[in-house]
């Protein structure tokens, strides 16, 4: 079956034509089979893919699915995404579900399934279509008695459609064929027949439904009609409609209603081999930028952005090819903005309103540097890599340019990003010839030096890309927090299990629970989803047997440390507010050769110095670890050295491992790791007690080890150093650093305790990035002065000229690594 005779389930009245618009459809129920509670609405949205690149054969141990054998189809959209309405029991969207995880799930003729969400079909709108399905069925039928020749089945076309049970939607659902693949759509007066009346879905449009993509066959097994989401009623309706009927459940986020779907569209090409890696790759960085749950991102293909009514539903169109736009196609986007519609240009030859896009070999693939004009006329400096083409404006033309504005630091001062008004109904493109869209890596920029440049501005980057989406109209404050999990108390070693429960058992309350001035920690021997997680109140699971996590490997950690007390009792949480509080109502009692340690995979109130929040995505090293020091010790009457044992002990984790001992992952003072004297990948947070004759500290810490982003990470650092000496050092783990850092701290405390500053001093400056450093006192007009080292009490020492030592104490100044300036206190 080609393209131009695509399978559509046609709905009475249609004549039996596919469904060009699903926010159009009417579906007329003439069963009570569809309102049956135990059965679930779904949409699924597949892809065409022919030749080699079909669907992989499952292995002879797995079974095939076949996603007819599942399901009732209800209606489609023809089109590239193929989107299907369909029906399901709840042990069928089960089975089906399950199989398309493991893909396992096979479409028909071609498709490819790529998303299935599951929708609501709201009371109201049922009760209203099965109210007119009979009288409107009948009127239909008059005006339609027979079936065109053109609506016969393809005979190889899926083959559940109810066929063989005719009660299921009535004797007259049949089969149609789609519409030829680029011709226009049907107009809204060829949908229907005379004056029926369509009755919508709950459902705006099959884009703004797989909004909920993040929702995508989450819990299957347990899914049920009652726990599904509802979904925005159609934008057509007033509203206080909309308002009415949307009644979003659990963590679901309201759709923004501005009369469009919530939709951004890529049109990365039209190789299909290169433009489904092209779409990845500029996805992957948009969504970095935007709410993926307030925005959904989806690729447009050539055939869809001439067949379908694309523009009706799109806030955002993003062009990222360097192929030539067809005429055809550059109609279609030029009336997209006659419309109002946004553009977004990335390294594209797309342009218009008097601008030429103009090669200029010299720069083709090369680091620049960037001035960027945001809104507010505010600049931000960047090195970027250029496309090797710039915007020149066409002779004789003049042109009202937008405010955003970035040109090269070079004598031409050459034009790479412009925003351009269009038309008279607000429509504007900005249109860049520098690669925002590329993080840096070394498949991107060969030389060492290049890579550096690009990561350094990283953060930059996204400030650039952020500031163009704002002034496009989207919003970019991504607010989506993910939910609270339990915590799991583990043991790194099998013998310290039984004292751990002797201890707790004396110092629960009769509920289980442990409190302090922060939150709550109840023990459980097991948890259910029915228990309660919030910041102040978090469930403890006690068996271990029962814990697994794809992001912490007990093993592994346990392989790694080699401690006598530190770490040795964990609590492990996969999202929790902040490790930093984790451990507070348990500090002061729990023996201390029962090391606490608190590690997290991600945090949603992460804490740094002063009032900073420190971002701990995944791939982000979190710990919180307990330790005890006497007062009179040698690191008890120098606990700010604390802190530079911690960011040493990181360090050391990485650069003591054999083979890795280059990677160049150093120390800032102080209490920062970085790569280089170029970017902090990690820092370290000191919390003191003192009680009695003990400091009671809890050490906050983490450091990038798999996020590239937003900065960099240690597994960029071996990739970059494979690279360059062509080793093959392999990346390396979150689990694995966290212990080996506890170990080595361990070792780091004792030497000091033992020898004093000088006994780990050494070490530190070999790994610090200050040696030698010239900065300026207060500003950029004070004093030039420099760094000498660490005084007795691990506080900054820097020589000004006249030879007079100044005491810079961390608690009350800042140091700036990119302006190397620093405020000091006199001894």
């Amino acid at each position: 079956m080609g393209r131009g005779a695509e399978p559509g389930w046609g709905c009475p009245g249609l004549r039996q034509q596919s469904i060009d618009d699903l926010n159009k459809w009417a579906l007329f129920l003439v069963s009570p089979f569809i309102l049956e509670a135990e059965h679930i609405a779904f949409v699924t949205e597949s892809i065409w893919v022919q030749g080699e690149s079909l669907q992989r054969p499952a292995s002879s141990s797995e079974t095939i699915v076949k996603w007819s054998d599942c399901c009732l189809p209800l209606a489609c959209r023809p089109g590239d995404p193929y989107q299907l309405i369909a029906e399901a029991s709840v042990d069928d969207f089960s089975k089906l579900g399950v199989a398309f995880m493991e893909d396992r799930l096979q479409m028909a003729d071609g498709l490819v399934p790529q998303k299935i969400v599951s929708v609501h079909l709201q009371d109201c709108t049922l009760k209203a279509l099965e109210d007119q399905a009979s009288d409107k069925q009948a009127q239909t039928l008059r005006q339609n008695p027979e079936p065109s020749a053109e609506s016969k089945p393809e005979p190889d076309a899926m083959e559940c459609i109810g066929r063989d049970d005719p009660k299921v939607l009535g004797p007259q659902r049949t089969l149609g064929t789609g519409s030829a693949s680029g011709s226009e759509p049907a107009g809204e007066g060829d949908r229907g027949v005379g004056s029926v009346e369509h009755c919508p879905l709950h459902l705006s449009s099959c884009h703004e439904c797989l909004e909920l993509e993040n929702s995508t066959i989450e819990s299957v097994k347990f899914a049920s009609a009652e726990n599904i989401p509802d979904l925005p009623y159609d934008h057509s309706g007033s509203s206080e409609d909309v308002a009415d009927d949307i009644r979003l459940e659990g963590e679901w986020r309201r759709v923004i209603v501005t009369g469009k779907a919530p939709n951004i569209l890529f049109y990365v090409g039209s190789a299909p081999q290169k433009s489904l890696g092209r779409f990845q790759e500029v996805r992957s960085v948009l969504a970095d930028c935007v709410d993926t749950d307030r925005y959904t991102l989806y690729h447009l293909s050539r055939e869809s952005a001439l067949r379908d009514p694309w523009s009706d539903n799109c806030l955002l169109l993003v062009i990222a090819t360097q192929e030539t736009i067809p005429e055809d196609l550059s109609q279609k986007f030029m009336a997209y903005l006659s419309q109002g519609g946004k553009v977004l240009g990335l390294c594209s030859s797309f342009t218009f309103a008097g601008f030429q896009v103009t090669s200029k070999s010299v720069l083709e693939e090369t680091v620049q540097s960037l001035v960027f004009s945001k809104a507010d006329q505010t600049q931000v400096k960047l090195s970027v890599l250029s496309s090797g083409y710039v915007y020149e404006e066409s002779p004789g033309e003049r042109l009202s340019l937008g405010k955003l504005q970035g040109h090269l630091e070079n004598e031409d001062k050459d034009r790479l990003i412009v925003q351009v008004p269009f038309g008279t109904r607000g429509g504007e493109a900005v249109l860049c010839q520098v690669h925002l869209e590329l993080p840096p890596s070394s498949s991107v920029v060969q030389a060492q030096e290049d890579f550096d440049l690009l990561k350094s501005s990283n953060i930059r980057r996204y400030e650039v890309l952020r500031e163009i989406l704002t002034t496009l109209g989207l919003n970019c404050d991504i607010r989506h927090v993910p939910a609270l999990t339990p915590l799991y108390l583990l043991p790194a070693t099998e013998e310290i299990w039984d004292p751990l429960m002797r201890w707790l058992e004396k110092h629960v309350d009769p509920e289980g629970v442990i409190k302090s001035s922060k939150l709550s920690l109840k023990f459980l021997s097991s948890y259910t989803s029915e228990i309660e997680i919030s910041p102040s109140a978090l469930p403890v699971v006690t068996d271990v047997e029962a814990f697994s996590s794809e992001n912490f490997n007990l093993d592994i950690y346990r392989q790694n440390l080699q401690t006598k007390r530190l770490g040795k009792v964990i609590l492990f949480a996969e999202v929790t507010p902040t490790t930093m509080n984790l451990l507070d109502g348990l500090m002061f009692e729990i023996p201390q050769e029962m090391g606490l340690i608190a590690i997290a995979v991600r945090q949603t109130q992460g804490k740094g110095r002063g009032v900073n929040a420190w971002l701990s995505p995944m791939g982000c090293a979190v710990s919180t670890l307990l330790i005890s020091i006497p007062l009179r010790s040698q690191l008890g009457q120098r606990i700010p050295f604390v802190q530079h044992l911690m960011s040493l002990a990181v360090v050391e984790a990485v650069r003591s491992i054999a083979g890795y001992q280059d990677i160049n992952l150093r120390v800032k003072w102080p209490n920062d790791i970085y790569y280089s004297d170029l970017m902090k990948l990690g820092g370290v947070l000191v919390n003191s007690t003192l009680l009695g004759e003990t400091f009671y500290i809890l050490i906050g810490c983490g450091f990038n080890v798999s996020n590239s982003n937003p900065t960099i990470c240690i597994n960029d650092l071996i990739t970059e150093y494979n690279k360059q000496h062509r080793a093959e050092l392999k990346p390396l783990r979150t689990d694995s650093l966290i212990a080996r850092t506890v170990t080595m701290l361990e070792k780091l405390i004792d030497t000091f305790q033992d020898k004093g500053p000088n006994g780990v001093l050494p070490l530190y400056y070999k790994y610090w990035v200050h040696s030698g450093q010239r900065v300026r006192l207060g500003d950029l007009e004070g004093p030039e002065v420099w760094i000498v080292g660490l005084d007795d009490s691990g506080f900054l020492q820097v020589q000004e000229e006249d030879g007079e030592v100044v005491t810079v104490h961390p608690d009350g100044n800042s140091f700036d690594m990119l302006r190397n300036l620093i405020i000091p206190r006199q001894q």
